[in-house]
């Protein structure tokens, strides 16, 4: 009944039912000194319905209610519910006073998950010194932090423009033993680049990178599209490489923004050998993109490694359009490379891209330009 009140909002009806539990003792308990053991679930529900809509004063009535039907003290989970709701609608002032309050008066140790969120409030509300002395108590109280309390405490120094101090306290956390997480180097790339300080966010991630410590699974797009945005280009693709021998694979959208930005910055070859190991890695880009790449290598006259890596990629997934097929007559037309033009026309036939007859002689007139050919319009049964 609590539960199901609570979900829908029929919180009149939920407070009757906690004033009822209250003044009729369960039928479990009778005889014994011990409280029903289903009362402080009862009452988690509750107590979680109240926060979810800011109504606190009931909250409280509730928790306290539920202090004085159960046996021995709450749960630091029933307090981290309040602690919670109370820091995410802006109370945190309420917060410090159940914290100080109520937790202490029912002698409740906090854990890491009550920490958490206070430092977390400290941040939110631009008191930092005081967030160091929360993680400071948290350790004298014999409460180790986890890489939530980390991130935290970072993504903090680096909003107060303590980049140093943020970088040695991923130093630090490395040192502990804590694994640092995707957020944790979410944080620290997003603070050194706010900061200007790009090439650092790259030398950073390739230490972390050689120390083994660099999540597999931290796709650092964002870096490659700011390198790429400030033009420099050379140094994104180094960083893919250099991490990318390190176990680190790029993402597909960090590959795509790389092979964008080499091709906006006439790297065609550049842009070739990258497509070249993503396909071999089984990584196949967008046909859009990857047709841009075809059109870049046949302006600089290699169409023949376009149509090898036209045919590399389809092996692996890519499904080449009409546009991919023309790219490829067109830069056979203008090297004069009549035989392979041809190969490629009569593959566009046999998979429907080319409509009619007259499309068909258009294309292979224009092989024709170069060296004469024989017209092959018996396909269409001419």
């Amino acid at each position: 009944m609590a539960q199901s009140l609570s979900i829908t909002h029929r919180f009149d009806q939920l407070r009757t039912l906690i004033e009822f539990i209250a003044s009729n003792p369960c039928p479990c308990s009778d005889g014994t000194i011990f409280s029903c053991p289903q009362i402080e679930p009862i009452f988690r529900f509750s107590i979680h319905g109240y926060c979810k809509v800011g109504n606190f004063d009931d909250a409280l009535y509730a928790f306290r209610t539920m202090c004085r039907l159960i046996d021995g003290r709450p749960s630091v989970e029933v307090c981290n519910i309040l602690l919670h709701g109370f820091v995410k609608c802006g109370r945190f002032d309420r917060a410090l006073e159940f914290y100080n309050d109520e937790m202490v008066r029912y002698r409740v140790k906090p854990d890491v998950v009550s920490f958490n969120i206070l430092i977390s409030g400290y941040c939110r509300n631009s008191r930092f010194e005081s967030a160091l002395e929360m993680f400071k108590e948290m350790r004298e109280m014999g409460c180790d932090p986890n890489v939530v309390t980390f991130n935290t405490l970072i993504k903090g120094l680096f909003r107060e423009g303590k980049v140093e101090e943020g970088i040695g306290m991923v130093n630090e956390m490395i040192e502990l033993g804590y694994r640092i997480s995707d957020v944790t180097c979410e944080i620290l790339v997003h603070g050194l680049c706010k900061e200007g300080r790009v090439l650092q966010a790259c030398e950073m991630l390739v230490e972390l990178s050689k120390r083994g410590v660099l999540p597999k699974g931290y796709d650092y797009f964002g870096l490659m599209e700011v390198l790429c945005r400030e033009g420099n280009v050379v140094r994104a693709l180094e960083l893919i490489y250099q991490l990318w021998d390190r176990g680190s694979v790029p993402s597909l959208i960090a590959c795509t923004v790389m092979v964008d930005g080499l091709s906006r910055s006439g790297k065609s070859e550049e842009a070739l050998r990258l497509v070249e190991k993503m396909v071999k890695e089984g990584m196949v880009l967008d046909i859009v993109t990857f047709n841009c790449v075809l059109q870049d290598i046949c302006n600089v006259g290699r169409t023949e490694e376009a149509n090898k890596l036209r045919l590399l990629a389809s092996s692996k997934g890519l499904e080449p359009d009409a546009m991919t097929y023309k790219i490829l007559v067109t830069g056979y037309t203008e090297e004069g490379n009549q035989k392979e033009g041809e190969l490629v026309v009569d593959e566009m036939l046999d998979r429907g891209f080319i409509p009619d007859l007259a499309s068909y002689n258009k294309l292979m007139n224009g092989l024709s330009n170069c060296r004469r050919s024989t017209l092959k319009a018996n396909k269409f049964g001419c």
